[in-house]
This record gives C-alpha cells, structure tokens and sequence, in this order.
C-alpha cells in the first residue's frame, strides 16, 4: 500500500499547453451572469419567482389534481425523475431533462418546440399524456384561490384578470421566474479552471490527476464543439448515433418534428404573449429553418450536474461509464442524419475512458437541501 501511494505522489503533473488553458477558460467564470428573458415581463422579480415556485408545486394545474410539475422535475434528483422515460399519465417516448440552468437556454425541450421558458412551461400541463390541465383550470385557480390570487397580485401589479389564455401564460411566466433561479452550485472543476487562469500552481494540483487527464482528452477529442462554455453545451441539436426508434414501427423524429410544433404553437415569441416590444427576441424562431437533416436531432445537454442517469433524451444508457464506451465505440453507420457528422469513434483504452469519466464527475456538486418555499402572502 505504501509503495503505491508513492508512486501516486510520484506522477508527474499534467501538462498544459496555452491553447489548452485558453480552451479550458472558455467553460468559465461560473456562475455566469443571470439570465433575462425580454419575453417575460415578470422575469427575475422576487415575488413572481415565489408564485412561481408555489404553481411549480401546485397539483391542481393538473386535470385529476395529483400530478405537479415538481411530479417529475424533483429537487433532491437533481430536477429530474430518475427514470429512463418519464410518466405521466401514461409512459412518455422521452426522459426528463433537469431543470438545472434552464434560464439560460434559448430552445427548451429535447426537440426545441419551445422557444422560450414560459412558453415550454405550458406544455407539460395542456398535454394530455401529462398534467392534461387546460387553461380555464389555471386561470380559475388565479382567481378563485385567495393565496394565488394574492401571490398574482403581488408578482403581476393588479388581480387576476384577462381572458383564460392570459392567465395562463401569466402563470408559466411566474414558473419560468422561478424556474430560471435554479442554477448549479460551483463544481470541482470551476475551482480548477479559475486556478489555471490564475497560474495558481498549487490550487491546480488539488484537482485530481485523473480528471485532469480526462479534461485533456475531452479537448483533443473537440467535446467542447457541442458541449461549449460554461454551461458545457452549444445548446442546439445535434445527431449522435442514438437508436431513434420509439417501439416497433415507431420513430422519434426530434428536432424535425419540434420545428414543427414550434411553428404551430400558439404561444411561441411570435405570438401576441411576447413582452418583448423590441422583437429582438423573436428573431431566432422568426429565421429557423425546418430541415430534413434535422431528423434524429436532439438537444445538446449540458454536462453540468448529470446526476446518477439515466442518460440520452431517451434514457439509452444508465451510467456515464456506458455514454463514454459509446463515444468511444460509436460507428458513423449509426448516424443517421445527411449533415456533417458531429462524432466520430474516440477508440479510448480502459484507462482514459476511466480518466474521461473522472473529469466528467467533477462538473457535479453536491447540493444543500432546499428550504420550502416562502408563503405567497405572508
């Protein structure tokens, strides 16, 4: 035992060149900035962010008055269920993706039907295979509720009022204030990359060795082309050799079908439901173009706070150890898009899969437990 902990301290340190320390900055400060949503009059103001917490946890938006957004989306599992495929009420084609650092997103959903965060916040509960509410549910939970109608007035400036539609859109603008403050606490990794683009030796040297080899491979195999910057995702679409069939017969055509939602959604940024007078942030939906290279596209999940698994938009694999052998392992013939290919075989040995997998661990960190949630009228 003590000849191998000498040979541990014995290893040489990791090198790194200055395109590496430039590439390794780029995933940093965190945390970033907070995220505005133009689109959402009521974003980032407190009292809009504590109605919203109280409506994410609310079961009655709901249309049997038993399934919430926090059914799925739970705190303790890093805003997700844990589960392969999410069920509402019946078995969905899609896993939960975590809530974690969602605001600064600009497409949401696995297949980007959703434009902004207030607007794929209504989706779950008008789906008739989720929450199956409706908009004169929520609206009339606004106003005949004393404690929501009171929360509403406080985040909104005036009493529940407009048409059923409105107020429901009120209600996912106040979710998406709450749900925007859900950012992931600062990882291992954040340490170490502040302390290389400090030249900070000695802080360097506490992150371990074999993380710090797997970041290196993550860089020589470009990783950073789709999982970019601090957020570790380029958040867009990309294909990578995922099975795309739902059951026999069956297929998930991703990003081409979510463009199509999207142009057909009532509640997109180029509705009247906008705040945003400028237009500004409506130029994306308005120039999105729906390609046939978009089948089989899903989006590009963020590496920060993965949590336990499953893993994939579908659940495909169970354990990180397993996405790595896939990338590893993954054949050109699986891909099954015309545009240019985003991977290719990293043909990894045992050991630096295993460093890979050490570096991908350090973008997680533990989380407190969460308080519950203030009163909307105290």
């Amino acid at each position: 035992m003590m000849a191998l902990a000498a040979a541990a301290v014995a290893q040489p340190p990791v090198q790194w060149s200055e395109e590496e320390v430039r590439a390794i900055a780029r995933h940093g400060p965190w945390p970033p900035p907070a995220p505005r949503d133009p689109s959402n009059r009521v974003a980032g103001m407190a009292n809009a962010i504590v109605l919203g917490e109280q409506l994410f946890n609310e079961p009655r938006l709901s249309a049997d008055g038993a399934m919430s957004c926090s059914s799925c989306h739970v705190a303790g599992r890093d805003w997700n269920d844990g589960r392969a495929r999410a069920i509402g009420r019946t078995e969905l084609d899609r896993r939960t993706p975590s809530l974690w650092n969602v605001g600064y997103a600009y497409w949401f959903g696995w297949d980007g039907a959703g434009d902004s965060l207030w607007s794929q916040s209504i989706r779950p509960i008008l789906d008739p295979r989720e929450m199956a509410g409706d908009a004169g549910r929520v609206a009339a939970l606004l106003r005949e509720d004393k404690a929501l109608a009171c929360g509403y007035e406080r985040a909104f400036g005036h009493k529940p009022s407009g048409d059923d539609e409105k107020l429901l859109v009120d209600a996912a603008k106040a979710l998406a204030a709450f749900q925007a403050t859900l950012v992931s606490p600062r990882a291992p990794f954040d340490a170490f990359r502040d302390a290389v683009v400090a030249g900070d030796r000695e802080a360097m040297a506490r992150y371990p060795q074999a993380a710090q080899r797997g970041l290196k491979i993550f860089l020589e195999a470009n990783c950073s082309a789709c999982h970019f910057g601090p957020r570790f995702t380029n958040g867009e679409f990309g294909d990578v050799g995922i099975p795309f069939f739902i059951r026999p017969g069956e297929v998930d055509p991703g990003r081409l079908d979510g463009l199509s939602k999207l142009a057909n959604s009532t509640f997109n940024l180029l509705s009247r439901h906008n705040d945003d007078a400028s237009g500004v942030s409506a130029l994306r939906t308005r120039h999105v173009q729906r390609l046939h290279s978009n089948f089989g596209e899903f989006r590009v999940p963020s590496l920060r706070q993965t949590g336990a698994g499953p893993f994939m938009h579908n659940g495909h694999f169970a354990t990180l150890e397993d996405v790595v052998k896939h990338y590893s392992e993954v054949s050109p013939d699986r891909l099954h898009s015309d545009a240019l290919p985003l991977v290719r075989p990293l043909a990894l040995t045992a050991e630096q899969s295993a460093d890979l997998v050490a570096f991908l661990r350090t973008l997680s960190a533990d989380v407190a437990a969460r308080p519950p949630p203030p009163p909307l009228c105290p």
